[in-house]
Protein backbone atom coordinates (compact mmCIF):
# COMPACT_ATOMS: atom_id res chain seq x y z
CA UNK A 1 0.00 0.00 0.00
CA UNK A 2 1.70 3.24 -1.17
CA UNK A 3 2.56 5.75 1.92
CA UNK A 4 1.53 8.99 2.52
CA UNK A 5 1.54 11.68 5.62
CA UNK A 6 -1.00 13.07 6.89
CA UNK A 7 -0.61 16.50 8.97
CA UNK A 8 -3.61 17.81 10.81
CA UNK A 9 -2.68 20.14 14.75
CA UNK A 10 -4.49 19.75 17.72
CA UNK A 11 -6.79 22.14 18.71
CA UNK A 12 -5.87 21.44 22.12
CA UNK A 13 -2.13 21.95 20.83
CA UNK A 14 -0.99 18.54 21.78
CA UNK A 15 1.55 18.59 18.79
CA UNK A 16 1.68 17.46 15.29
CA UNK A 17 -0.23 14.19 13.75
CA UNK A 18 2.23 13.27 11.55
CA UNK A 19 2.53 9.71 10.28
CA UNK A 20 3.19 7.39 7.42
CA UNK A 21 0.58 5.12 7.17
CA UNK A 22 1.77 1.31 4.96
CA UNK A 23 -1.16 -0.50 6.00
CA UNK A 24 0.42 -1.55 9.11
CA UNK A 25 -1.58 -2.96 12.04
CA UNK A 26 -4.30 -0.87 13.37
CA UNK A 27 -2.42 -1.72 16.69
CA UNK A 28 0.80 0.05 15.81
CA UNK A 29 -1.18 2.87 14.67
CA UNK A 30 -3.58 3.57 17.95
CA UNK A 31 -0.34 3.38 19.53
CA UNK A 32 1.21 6.10 17.63
CA UNK A 33 -2.46 7.99 18.28
CA UNK A 34 -2.07 7.58 21.74
CA UNK A 35 1.82 8.89 21.52
CA UNK A 36 1.03 12.51 23.07
CA UNK A 37 -1.06 11.61 26.14
CA UNK A 38 1.33 8.32 26.90
CA UNK A 39 1.97 9.58 30.15
CA UNK A 40 -1.66 10.46 31.15
CA UNK A 41 -2.95 6.96 29.86
CA UNK A 42 -0.16 5.76 32.28
CA UNK A 43 -1.13 7.63 35.10
CA UNK A 44 -4.65 6.60 34.36
CA UNK A 45 -3.81 3.13 34.73
CA UNK A 46 -1.99 3.99 37.83
CA UNK A 47 -5.22 5.67 39.55
CA UNK A 48 -7.76 2.91 37.99
CA UNK A 49 -5.59 0.56 40.27
CA UNK A 50 -5.85 2.12 43.10
CA UNK A 51 -9.43 2.86 42.65
CA UNK A 52 -10.68 -0.96 41.78
CA UNK A 53 -8.51 -2.24 45.17
CA UNK A 54 -11.38 -2.81 47.07
CA UNK A 55 -12.71 -5.23 44.80
CA UNK A 56 -10.03 -7.81 45.21
CA UNK A 57 -9.08 -6.73 48.30
CA UNK A 58 -12.48 -7.23 49.95
CA UNK A 59 -12.21 -11.17 50.15
CA UNK A 60 -9.30 -10.97 51.91
CA UNK A 61 -10.40 -9.13 54.23
CA UNK A 62 -13.98 -11.28 54.55
CA UNK A 63 -11.18 -14.29 55.11
CA UNK A 64 -9.64 -11.78 57.98
CA UNK A 65 -12.73 -10.83 59.86
CA UNK A 66 -14.19 -14.82 59.54
CA UNK A 67 -10.96 -15.96 60.74
CA UNK A 68 -10.80 -13.62 64.11
CA UNK A 69 -14.79 -14.79 64.84
CA UNK A 70 -13.81 -18.63 64.19
CA UNK A 71 -10.91 -18.44 66.58
CA UNK A 72 -12.27 -15.66 69.20
CA UNK A 73 -8.93 -13.91 68.12
CA UNK A 74 -8.04 -10.25 69.32
CA UNK A 75 -10.86 -7.91 68.30
CA UNK A 76 -8.26 -5.02 67.45
CA UNK A 77 -7.52 -7.08 64.28
CA UNK A 78 -11.31 -6.85 62.91
CA UNK A 79 -10.99 -2.93 63.72
CA UNK A 80 -7.30 -3.14 61.60
CA UNK A 81 -9.32 -5.08 58.53
CA UNK A 82 -12.63 -2.63 58.62
CA UNK A 83 -10.08 0.44 58.73
CA UNK A 84 -8.45 -0.39 56.00
CA UNK A 85 -11.32 -1.92 53.63
CA UNK A 86 -12.61 2.04 54.76
CA UNK A 87 -9.61 3.62 53.77
CA UNK A 88 -8.92 2.35 50.51
CA UNK A 89 -13.04 3.01 50.12
CA UNK A 90 -12.52 6.66 50.15
CA UNK A 91 -10.12 6.97 47.64
CA UNK A 92 -12.17 5.28 45.17
CA UNK A 93 -13.72 8.42 44.60
CA UNK A 94 -10.69 10.70 43.83
CA UNK A 95 -9.06 7.93 41.95
CA UNK A 96 -12.24 7.61 39.85
CA UNK A 97 -12.63 10.83 38.95
CA UNK A 98 -8.35 11.28 37.94
CA UNK A 99 -8.69 8.07 36.13
CA UNK A 100 -11.78 9.85 34.19
CA UNK A 101 -10.00 12.80 33.79
CA UNK A 102 -6.75 11.49 32.38
CA UNK A 103 -8.20 8.64 30.25
CA UNK A 104 -11.51 9.32 28.82
CA UNK A 105 -9.80 12.74 28.23
CA UNK A 106 -6.92 11.03 26.55
CA UNK A 107 -9.77 9.10 24.59
CA UNK A 108 -11.50 12.00 23.51
CA UNK A 109 -8.28 14.24 22.42
CA UNK A 110 -6.87 11.18 20.84
CA UNK A 111 -10.24 11.34 18.62
CA UNK A 112 -10.25 15.14 18.22
CA UNK A 113 -6.71 14.77 16.42
CA UNK A 114 -8.02 12.16 14.37
CA UNK A 115 -10.83 13.70 13.34
CA UNK A 116 -8.53 17.08 12.74
CA UNK A 117 -6.24 14.96 10.69
CA UNK A 118 -8.93 13.51 8.81
CA UNK A 119 -10.27 16.72 7.56
CA UNK A 120 -7.19 17.94 6.60
CA UNK A 121 -6.08 15.27 4.58
CA UNK A 122 -9.99 15.32 2.62
CA UNK A 123 -8.76 19.12 1.88
CA UNK A 124 -5.41 17.61 0.59
CA UNK A 125 -6.97 14.93 -1.92
CA UNK A 126 -7.33 15.59 -5.11
CA UNK A 127 -10.80 16.77 -6.64
CA UNK A 128 -10.61 13.92 -8.49
CA UNK A 129 -10.55 11.29 -5.56
CA UNK A 130 -13.29 13.13 -3.88
CA UNK A 131 -15.37 12.31 -7.18
CA UNK A 132 -14.79 8.67 -7.01
CA UNK A 133 -15.55 8.45 -2.97
CA UNK A 134 -18.99 9.40 -2.00
CA UNK A 135 -19.08 12.11 0.77
CA UNK A 136 -21.28 9.97 3.00
CA UNK A 137 -18.18 7.32 3.33
CA UNK A 138 -15.82 10.13 4.10
CA UNK A 139 -18.10 11.54 6.40
CA UNK A 140 -18.61 8.10 8.01
CA UNK A 141 -14.85 8.17 8.81
CA UNK A 142 -14.98 11.19 10.06
CA UNK A 143 -17.96 10.77 12.33
CA UNK A 144 -18.56 6.84 12.59
CA UNK A 145 -14.83 4.94 12.36
CA UNK A 146 -13.18 7.77 14.85
CA UNK A 147 -16.81 7.67 17.39
CA UNK A 148 -16.27 3.44 17.09
CA UNK A 149 -12.77 3.49 18.20
CA UNK A 150 -13.22 5.95 21.09
CA UNK A 151 -15.90 3.89 22.14
CA UNK A 152 -13.69 0.99 21.74
CA UNK A 153 -10.99 2.37 23.57
CA UNK A 154 -13.55 3.62 26.70
CA UNK A 155 -14.90 0.30 26.91
CA UNK A 156 -11.56 -1.79 26.72
CA UNK A 157 -9.84 0.71 28.92
CA UNK A 158 -12.54 0.57 31.64
CA UNK A 159 -13.64 -3.19 31.53
CA UNK A 160 -10.07 -4.30 30.55
CA UNK A 161 -8.40 -2.41 33.43
CA UNK A 162 -11.14 -3.77 35.73
CA UNK A 163 -10.75 -7.71 34.54
CA UNK A 164 -6.69 -7.56 34.88
CA UNK A 165 -6.60 -5.20 38.05
CA UNK A 166 -8.97 -8.16 39.60
CA UNK A 167 -6.66 -11.37 37.81
CA UNK A 168 -3.34 -9.85 39.22
CA UNK A 169 -4.72 -8.89 42.55
CA UNK A 170 -6.31 -11.92 43.35
CA UNK A 171 -3.81 -14.22 42.06
CA UNK A 172 -1.00 -12.57 44.28
CA UNK A 173 -3.55 -12.31 47.28
CA UNK A 174 -3.90 -16.34 46.53
CA UNK A 175 -0.14 -17.06 45.77
CA UNK A 176 0.41 -15.98 49.30
CA UNK A 177 -2.34 -17.00 51.22
CA UNK A 178 -2.50 -20.21 49.95
CA UNK A 179 0.16 -20.89 47.42
CA UNK A 180 -1.32 -24.62 46.99
CA UNK A 181 -4.25 -23.64 45.13
CA UNK A 182 -2.93 -21.19 42.57
CA UNK A 183 -2.13 -24.02 39.77
CA UNK A 184 -5.79 -25.13 40.42
CA UNK A 185 -6.99 -21.78 39.63
CA UNK A 186 -4.60 -21.48 36.89
CA UNK A 187 -6.06 -24.15 35.29
CA UNK A 188 -9.90 -23.38 36.43
CA UNK A 189 -10.65 -20.35 35.98
CA UNK A 190 -9.56 -20.14 32.37
CA UNK A 191 -11.44 -23.36 31.46
CA UNK A 192 -14.71 -21.98 33.45
CA UNK A 193 -14.52 -18.83 31.36
CA UNK A 194 -13.91 -20.61 28.02
CA UNK A 195 -17.24 -22.56 28.55
CA UNK A 196 -19.12 -19.60 29.25
CA UNK A 197 -17.54 -17.48 26.30
CA UNK A 198 -18.16 -20.85 24.23
CA UNK A 199 -22.80 -20.73 24.92
CA UNK A 200 -22.24 -16.67 24.51
CA UNK A 201 -20.93 -17.23 21.02
CA UNK A 202 -23.97 -19.49 20.16
CA UNK A 203 -26.12 -16.46 20.85
CA UNK A 204 -24.13 -14.16 18.88
CA UNK A 205 -25.25 -16.30 16.03
CA UNK A 206 -28.89 -16.08 16.70
CA UNK A 207 -28.25 -12.00 17.36
CA UNK A 208 -26.89 -11.95 13.99
CA UNK A 209 -29.98 -13.38 12.83
CA UNK A 210 -32.08 -11.07 14.21
CA UNK A 211 -30.52 -7.98 13.39
CA UNK A 212 -30.57 -9.39 9.51
CA UNK A 213 -34.04 -9.54 10.10
CA UNK A 214 -34.33 -5.71 11.63
CA UNK A 215 -32.54 -4.69 8.53
CA UNK A 216 -34.67 -6.53 5.82
CA UNK A 217 -38.10 -4.65 7.62
CA UNK A 218 -35.76 -1.34 7.75
CA UNK A 219 -35.85 -2.31 4.01
CA UNK A 220 -39.10 -3.06 3.33
CA UNK A 221 -40.30 0.57 5.30
CA UNK A 222 -38.19 2.60 3.04
CA UNK A 223 -39.43 0.45 0.22
CA UNK A 224 -42.85 1.67 1.23
CA UNK A 225 -42.57 4.97 2.17
CA UNK A 226 -40.85 5.93 -1.16
CA UNK A 227 -43.68 4.16 -3.11
CA UNK A 228 -46.76 5.31 -1.08
CA UNK A 229 -47.43 8.26 -4.47
CA UNK A 230 -47.30 4.80 -6.83
CA UNK A 231 -49.17 2.84 -4.19
CA UNK A 232 -52.07 5.41 -3.03
CA UNK A 233 -52.35 6.11 -7.11
CA UNK A 234 -53.26 2.65 -8.19
CA UNK A 235 -55.07 1.59 -4.33
CA UNK A 236 -52.41 -0.71 -3.57
CA UNK A 237 -52.34 -0.02 -0.09
CA UNK A 238 -53.59 -3.56 0.84
CA UNK A 239 -50.75 -5.14 -1.23
CA UNK A 240 -48.06 -2.72 0.00
CA UNK A 241 -48.92 -3.30 4.08
CA UNK A 242 -49.17 -7.45 3.29
CA UNK A 243 -45.42 -6.89 2.15
CA UNK A 244 -44.49 -5.27 5.39
CA UNK A 245 -46.98 -7.53 7.74
CA UNK A 246 -45.04 -10.20 6.06
CA UNK A 247 -41.90 -9.08 7.57
CA UNK A 248 -43.07 -7.78 10.98
CA UNK A 249 -43.72 -11.44 11.07
CA UNK A 250 -40.33 -12.82 10.41
CA UNK A 251 -39.22 -9.99 12.66
CA UNK A 252 -41.26 -11.22 15.79
CA UNK A 253 -40.34 -14.93 15.56
CA UNK A 254 -36.82 -14.19 15.33
CA UNK A 255 -36.89 -11.78 18.08
CA UNK A 256 -38.86 -14.54 19.84
CA UNK A 257 -36.27 -17.18 19.38
CA UNK A 258 -34.03 -15.16 20.51
CA UNK A 259 -35.65 -14.36 23.37
CA UNK A 260 -35.85 -18.09 24.13
CA UNK A 261 -32.24 -18.76 23.34
CA UNK A 262 -30.88 -15.84 25.42
CA UNK A 263 -33.03 -16.85 28.77
CA UNK A 264 -31.98 -20.77 27.97
CA UNK A 265 -27.90 -19.95 27.54
CA UNK A 266 -28.05 -16.97 30.00
CA UNK A 267 -29.63 -19.44 32.80
CA UNK A 268 -27.21 -22.48 31.14
CA UNK A 269 -24.10 -20.10 31.82
CA UNK A 270 -25.28 -18.54 35.26
CA UNK A 271 -25.84 -22.32 36.16
CA UNK A 272 -22.59 -24.03 34.97
CA UNK A 273 -20.44 -21.02 36.20
CA UNK A 274 -22.14 -21.12 40.16
CA UNK A 275 -21.74 -25.17 39.91
CA UNK A 276 -18.11 -25.06 39.04
CA UNK A 277 -18.40 -22.21 42.01
CA UNK A 278 -20.03 -24.47 44.75
CA UNK A 279 -17.46 -27.56 43.26
CA UNK A 280 -14.71 -25.19 44.42
CA UNK A 281 -16.46 -24.08 47.67
CA UNK A 282 -16.74 -27.54 48.65
CA UNK A 283 -13.27 -28.70 47.61
CA UNK A 284 -11.74 -26.19 49.64
CA UNK A 285 -13.96 -26.99 52.19
CA UNK A 286 -13.38 -30.59 52.36
CA UNK A 287 -9.25 -29.56 52.45
CA UNK A 288 -9.53 -27.59 55.50
CA UNK A 289 -12.04 -30.00 57.12
CA UNK A 290 -9.80 -32.72 57.25
CA UNK A 291 -6.74 -30.83 57.40
CA UNK A 292 -5.04 -31.92 54.48
CA UNK A 293 -3.55 -28.59 54.11
CA UNK A 294 -3.71 -25.48 56.25
CA UNK A 295 -6.68 -23.91 55.41
CA UNK A 296 -8.85 -22.01 57.50
CA UNK A 297 -12.53 -21.32 56.89
CA UNK A 298 -11.78 -17.87 56.50
CA UNK A 299 -9.71 -18.75 53.37
CA UNK A 300 -12.40 -21.06 51.85
CA UNK A 301 -14.79 -18.28 51.77
CA UNK A 302 -11.52 -16.26 50.10
CA UNK A 303 -10.99 -18.84 47.55
CA UNK A 304 -15.38 -19.14 46.59
CA UNK A 305 -15.34 -15.40 46.31
CA UNK A 306 -12.17 -15.42 44.01
CA UNK A 307 -12.98 -17.82 41.41
CA UNK A 308 -16.24 -16.01 41.31
CA UNK A 309 -14.31 -12.97 40.59
CA UNK A 310 -11.56 -14.09 38.65
CA UNK A 311 -13.54 -16.01 36.48
CA UNK A 312 -15.65 -13.25 35.47
CA UNK A 313 -12.60 -10.88 34.76
CA UNK A 314 -11.12 -13.66 32.80
CA UNK A 315 -14.73 -13.97 30.79
CA UNK A 316 -14.65 -9.87 30.53
CA UNK A 317 -11.64 -10.14 28.83
CA UNK A 318 -12.36 -12.69 26.21
CA UNK A 319 -15.99 -11.13 25.52
CA UNK A 320 -13.51 -7.66 24.75
CA UNK A 321 -12.08 -8.90 21.52
CA UNK A 322 -15.19 -8.34 19.21
CA UNK A 323 -15.47 -5.14 20.35
CA UNK A 324 -11.95 -4.40 20.48
CA UNK A 325 -12.25 -5.76 16.40
CA UNK A 326 -14.60 -3.43 15.51
CA UNK A 327 -12.29 -0.59 17.04
CA UNK A 328 -9.33 -1.90 15.05
CA UNK A 329 -11.68 -1.91 11.76
CA UNK A 330 -12.80 1.23 12.09
CA UNK A 331 -8.59 1.96 12.92
CA UNK A 332 -8.26 -0.19 9.34
CA UNK A 333 -11.23 2.32 7.84
CA UNK A 334 -9.82 5.62 8.60
CA UNK A 335 -6.16 4.83 7.65
CA UNK A 336 -7.59 4.38 4.36
CA UNK A 337 -8.29 7.66 4.06
CA UNK A 338 -5.10 8.42 5.53
CA UNK A 339 -2.52 6.97 3.70
CA UNK A 340 -4.41 7.22 0.32
CA UNK A 341 -2.13 8.62 -2.22
CA UNK A 342 -3.91 10.69 -4.62
CA UNK A 343 -3.07 14.08 -3.18
CA UNK A 344 -2.82 17.50 -4.46
CA UNK A 345 1.28 18.13 -3.75
CA UNK A 346 1.55 21.79 -3.65
CA UNK A 347 5.27 21.60 -1.24
CA UNK A 348 8.39 23.47 -2.40
CA UNK A 349 6.55 24.88 -5.81
CA UNK A 350 6.31 28.24 -6.44
CA UNK A 351 3.87 30.78 -5.18
CA UNK A 352 1.73 32.95 -7.17
CA UNK A 353 2.20 36.71 -6.29
CA UNK A 354 0.13 38.16 -9.33
CA UNK A 355 -1.99 36.73 -11.95
CA UNK A 356 -2.87 38.73 -15.53
CA UNK A 357 -4.76 35.96 -16.60
CA UNK A 358 -3.33 34.61 -19.93
CA UNK A 359 -3.34 30.84 -19.99
CA UNK A 360 -2.29 28.94 -22.56
CA UNK A 361 -3.09 25.23 -23.62
CA UNK A 362 -0.61 23.56 -25.26
CA UNK A 363 -1.74 19.45 -26.84
CA UNK A 364 -3.34 19.19 -23.47
CA UNK A 365 -4.85 15.76 -22.77
CA UNK A 366 -6.25 14.38 -20.19
CA UNK A 367 -7.01 10.61 -19.21
CA UNK A 368 -9.20 10.10 -16.11
CA UNK A 369 -7.72 6.59 -14.53
CA UNK A 370 -9.72 3.02 -15.69
CA UNK A 371 -11.04 5.01 -18.62
CA UNK A 372 -11.76 3.75 -21.88
CA UNK A 373 -10.85 6.96 -23.81
CA UNK A 374 -8.85 10.21 -23.49
CA UNK A 375 -11.56 12.57 -21.77
CA UNK A 376 -10.11 15.58 -23.67
CA UNK A 377 -6.80 14.91 -26.01
CA UNK A 378 -4.94 17.78 -28.42
CA UNK A 379 -6.66 21.06 -26.83
CA UNK A 380 -4.59 23.75 -28.14
CA UNK A 381 -5.53 27.37 -27.32
CA UNK A 382 -4.02 30.51 -26.57
CA UNK A 383 -6.59 32.58 -24.43
CA UNK A 384 -5.76 36.30 -23.83
CA UNK A 385 -5.93 38.20 -20.56
CA UNK A 386 -9.56 39.69 -19.98
CA UNK A 387 -11.16 37.25 -22.85
CA UNK A 388 -14.56 35.48 -22.28
CA UNK A 389 -14.17 31.92 -23.61
CA UNK A 390 -17.16 29.97 -24.02
CA UNK A 391 -17.05 25.85 -24.11
CA UNK A 392 -19.74 23.97 -25.24
CA UNK A 393 -20.54 20.36 -26.93
CA UNK A 394 -23.00 18.01 -26.26
CA UNK A 395 -22.80 14.86 -23.22
CA UNK A 396 -18.88 13.63 -22.74
CA UNK A 397 -17.31 16.43 -24.48
CA UNK A 398 -14.89 17.34 -22.20
CA UNK A 399 -16.27 20.47 -21.12
CA UNK A 400 -16.03 20.01 -17.39
CA UNK A 401 -12.64 18.35 -17.41
CA UNK A 402 -11.30 21.56 -18.78
CA UNK A 403 -12.91 23.58 -16.01
CA UNK A 404 -11.05 21.01 -13.57
CA UNK A 405 -7.35 21.68 -15.42
CA UNK A 406 -8.00 25.39 -15.38
CA UNK A 407 -8.77 25.55 -11.60
CA UNK A 408 -6.06 22.98 -11.28
CA UNK A 409 -7.70 20.24 -9.67
CA UNK A 410 -6.95 17.84 -12.15
CA UNK A 411 -3.13 17.78 -13.81
CA UNK A 412 -3.11 17.41 -17.66
CA UNK A 413 -1.29 14.14 -18.63
CA UNK A 414 -0.43 15.12 -21.94
CA UNK A 415 0.98 18.44 -22.85
CA UNK A 416 0.95 21.56 -20.50
CA UNK A 417 -1.24 24.76 -19.24
CA UNK A 418 0.69 28.10 -18.96
CA UNK A 419 -0.45 30.74 -16.69
CA UNK A 420 1.02 34.38 -17.64
CA UNK A 421 4.24 32.40 -19.74
CA UNK A 422 4.84 29.98 -16.68
CA UNK A 423 3.86 26.29 -16.22
CA UNK A 424 1.31 25.41 -13.91
CA UNK A 425 2.82 22.29 -12.84
CA UNK A 426 5.52 24.09 -11.49
CA UNK A 427 3.32 26.60 -9.33
CA UNK A 428 1.60 26.10 -5.83
CA UNK A 429 -1.72 26.19 -6.85
CA UNK A 430 -3.34 27.50 -3.74
CA UNK A 431 -1.59 30.69 -3.72
CA UNK A 432 -3.06 30.50 -7.84
CA UNK A 433 -6.74 30.01 -6.79
CA UNK A 434 -6.53 33.16 -4.38
CA UNK A 435 -7.13 35.30 -7.84
CA UNK A 436 -9.77 32.65 -9.24
CA UNK A 437 -13.29 32.86 -8.53
CA UNK A 438 -16.16 29.67 -9.46
CA UNK A 439 -19.67 30.26 -9.64
CA UNK A 440 -20.68 26.56 -10.02
CA UNK A 441 -24.10 25.57 -11.76
CA UNK A 442 -25.84 24.98 -8.09
CA UNK A 443 -23.97 27.60 -5.32
CA UNK A 444 -22.89 26.01 -2.41
CA UNK A 445 -23.98 28.41 0.95
CA UNK A 446 -23.43 27.13 4.46
CA UNK A 447 -25.80 27.44 7.52
CA UNK A 448 -24.98 31.50 8.48
CA UNK A 449 -25.56 34.43 7.54
CA UNK A 450 -25.70 36.07 4.48
CA UNK A 451 -22.77 38.59 5.46
CA UNK A 452 -21.12 35.83 6.26
CA UNK A 453 -21.52 33.64 2.93
CA UNK A 454 -20.64 36.69 0.70
CA UNK A 455 -17.35 37.13 2.63
CA UNK A 456 -16.48 33.30 3.33
CA UNK A 457 -12.64 32.89 4.48
CA UNK A 458 -12.21 36.93 3.95
CA UNK A 459 -11.66 39.07 7.79
CA UNK A 460 -12.79 42.13 8.74
CA UNK A 461 -14.91 43.03 5.16
CA UNK A 462 -16.63 46.85 5.32
CA UNK A 463 -20.41 46.88 5.20
CA UNK A 464 -20.00 48.82 2.22
CA UNK A 465 -17.81 46.10 0.56
CA UNK A 466 -20.24 43.69 1.07
CA UNK A 467 -23.00 45.93 0.15
CA UNK A 468 -21.64 46.50 -3.31
CA UNK A 469 -21.23 43.06 -4.22
CA UNK A 470 -24.50 42.45 -3.53
CA UNK A 471 -25.53 45.29 -5.58
CA UNK A 472 -23.62 44.30 -8.10
CA UNK A 473 -24.94 41.13 -8.54
CA UNK A 474 -28.77 42.45 -8.24
CA UNK A 475 -28.74 40.75 -4.56
CA UNK A 476 -29.86 44.21 -2.66
CA UNK A 477 -33.40 43.88 -4.01
CA UNK A 478 -34.39 40.83 -1.98
CA UNK A 479 -31.91 41.07 0.82
CA UNK A 480 -33.20 44.64 2.18
CA UNK A 481 -36.54 43.56 1.76
CA UNK A 482 -35.48 40.30 4.52
CA UNK A 483 -35.92 41.50 8.49
CA UNK A 484 -32.37 41.31 9.69
CA UNK A 485 -30.83 42.18 6.35
CA UNK A 486 -27.28 41.08 5.68
CA UNK A 487 -27.70 38.93 9.25
CA UNK A 488 -29.82 36.95 7.82
CA UNK A 489 -29.61 33.06 8.47
CA UNK A 490 -29.60 31.60 4.85
CA UNK A 491 -30.25 28.01 6.23
CA UNK A 492 -28.65 25.12 5.70
CA UNK A 493 -27.43 25.01 1.94
CA UNK A 494 -29.35 28.09 1.78
CA UNK A 495 -32.49 26.38 2.28
CA UNK A 496 -34.33 29.66 2.75
CA UNK A 497 -33.36 30.89 -0.22
CA UNK A 498 -34.62 30.59 -3.49
CA UNK A 499 -32.34 28.83 -6.78
CA UNK A 500 -32.14 32.44 -8.04
CA UNK A 501 -31.38 34.16 -4.83
CA UNK A 502 -28.92 31.57 -3.97
CA UNK A 503 -26.73 31.76 -7.18
CA UNK A 504 -26.94 35.46 -7.01
CA UNK A 505 -25.27 35.21 -3.36
CA UNK A 506 -22.90 33.10 -4.97
CA UNK A 507 -21.71 35.57 -7.90
CA UNK A 508 -21.39 38.56 -4.80
CA UNK A 509 -19.19 36.27 -3.18
CA UNK A 510 -16.94 36.06 -6.47
CA UNK A 511 -17.46 39.99 -7.59
CA UNK A 512 -15.70 40.40 -3.28
CA UNK A 513 -12.98 38.68 -3.93
CA UNK A 514 -12.09 40.53 -7.35
CA UNK A 515 -10.67 37.10 -9.11
CA UNK A 516 -8.54 37.36 -12.30
CA UNK A 517 -9.88 34.39 -13.69
CA UNK A 518 -13.16 33.19 -13.50
CA UNK A 519 -14.95 30.56 -14.15
CA UNK A 520 -18.59 29.84 -14.96
CA UNK A 521 -20.05 26.67 -14.85
CA UNK A 522 -23.63 26.38 -15.68
CA UNK A 523 -24.66 29.28 -13.90
CA UNK A 524 -28.20 30.05 -14.91
CA UNK A 525 -28.96 26.52 -16.19
CA UNK A 526 -31.42 25.93 -13.32
CA UNK A 527 -33.28 28.98 -13.17
CA UNK A 528 -36.40 30.23 -14.39
CA UNK A 529 -36.90 33.08 -16.81
CA UNK A 530 -36.71 36.26 -14.18
CA UNK A 531 -34.17 35.15 -12.12
CA UNK A 532 -32.03 34.20 -15.26
CA UNK A 533 -32.18 37.88 -16.07
CA UNK A 534 -31.17 39.10 -13.13
CA UNK A 535 -28.00 36.92 -12.92
CA UNK A 536 -27.19 37.33 -16.23
CA UNK A 537 -27.04 41.23 -15.67
CA UNK A 538 -24.91 40.46 -12.73
CA UNK A 539 -22.97 37.96 -14.60
CA UNK A 540 -21.94 40.84 -17.38
CA UNK A 541 -20.64 42.73 -14.45
CA UNK A 542 -18.86 40.24 -13.30
CA UNK A 543 -17.16 39.58 -16.29
CA UNK A 544 -15.88 42.68 -17.10
CA UNK A 545 -11.45 42.97 -17.39
CA UNK A 546 -11.47 38.90 -16.64
CA UNK A 547 -10.45 36.22 -17.93
CA UNK A 548 -13.05 33.88 -18.46
CA UNK A 549 -14.26 30.21 -19.04
CA UNK A 550 -17.84 29.44 -19.09
CA UNK A 551 -20.18 26.34 -19.89
CA UNK A 552 -23.71 26.53 -20.38
CA UNK A 553 -26.33 24.58 -21.68
CA UNK A 554 -28.31 26.96 -23.36
CA UNK A 555 -26.13 28.61 -26.31
CA UNK A 556 -28.22 31.78 -26.13
CA UNK A 557 -26.52 32.87 -22.73
CA UNK A 558 -22.92 32.96 -24.78
CA UNK A 559 -23.42 34.86 -27.78
CA UNK A 560 -21.69 37.42 -25.87
CA UNK A 561 -17.95 35.27 -25.51
CA UNK A 562 -14.88 36.76 -27.31
CA UNK A 563 -14.65 33.21 -28.64
CA UNK A 564 -16.82 30.23 -28.18
CA UNK A 565 -14.74 26.74 -28.20
CA UNK A 566 -16.98 23.82 -29.80
CA UNK A 567 -15.81 20.35 -28.41
CA UNK A 568 -16.70 17.05 -29.43
CA UNK A 569 -15.01 13.62 -28.42
CA UNK A 570 -12.28 15.48 -26.08
CA UNK A 571 -11.28 17.54 -29.29
CA UNK A 572 -11.59 21.10 -30.38
CA UNK A 573 -14.55 21.09 -33.52
CA UNK A 574 -13.87 24.52 -34.16
CA UNK A 575 -13.47 27.99 -32.31
CA UNK A 576 -14.57 31.33 -33.19
CA UNK A 577 -16.96 34.12 -32.40
CA UNK A 578 -21.40 33.04 -32.35
CA UNK A 579 -21.92 34.97 -35.48
CA UNK A 580 -19.10 33.51 -37.17
CA UNK A 581 -19.63 29.90 -36.37
CA UNK A 582 -23.01 29.80 -37.38
CA UNK A 583 -22.17 31.43 -40.77
CA UNK A 584 -20.20 28.35 -40.72
CA UNK A 585 -22.59 26.15 -40.79
CA UNK A 586 -20.74 23.93 -38.27
CA UNK A 587 -21.31 21.59 -35.19
CA UNK A 588 -22.24 24.77 -33.20
CA UNK A 589 -24.54 25.72 -36.03
CA UNK A 590 -26.15 22.32 -35.53
CA UNK A 591 -26.29 22.74 -31.73
CA UNK A 592 -28.11 26.25 -32.46
CA UNK A 593 -30.48 24.69 -34.68
CA UNK A 594 -31.19 21.36 -32.01
CA UNK A 595 -32.10 24.05 -29.19
CA UNK A 596 -34.42 26.37 -31.59
CA UNK A 597 -36.28 23.37 -32.86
Amino acid sequence: MASASASATSPHHNGPLSHRYRGEHPLRTLVYLFEPDRRRVAQAVAAYLGKHTPVWLLPLITANIIDVVVRHSDVSALWWNAGVLLVVLSLNLPMHLLYVRWMHGSIRRTGTRLRSALCHRMQQLSIGYHSRVSAGVLQAKVIRDVESIETAAQQTADNGLAAVATLLGGLVVIGVETPLFLPVFLVLVPASAALVVRLRKRLRSNNETFRREVEQLSSRVIEMTTLIPITRAHALERTALKRVDRTLGSVLSAGLRLDLLNGLFGALAWILLNTIGVGCLVGSALVAYYGWFQVTAGQVVMLSAYFTALTSSVTSLMMLTPLIGKGLASVRSAGELLEAPDLEENAGKAEVAEVRGRIQFQQVGFSYPGGDRPSVTGFDLDVRAGETIALVGGSGAGKSTMLNLVIGFLRPTEGRILLDGRDMEALDLRSYRTFLSVVPQESILFEGSIRENVGYGMTDVPEERVRTALRDANALEFIDRLPEGLDTVVGERGARLSGGQKQRLAIARALIRDPRVLILDEATSSLDSRSEALVQQALARLVQGRTVFVVAHRLSTIKGADRIVVMDEGRIAEVGPHDRLLRNGGVYAGLQAAQIA
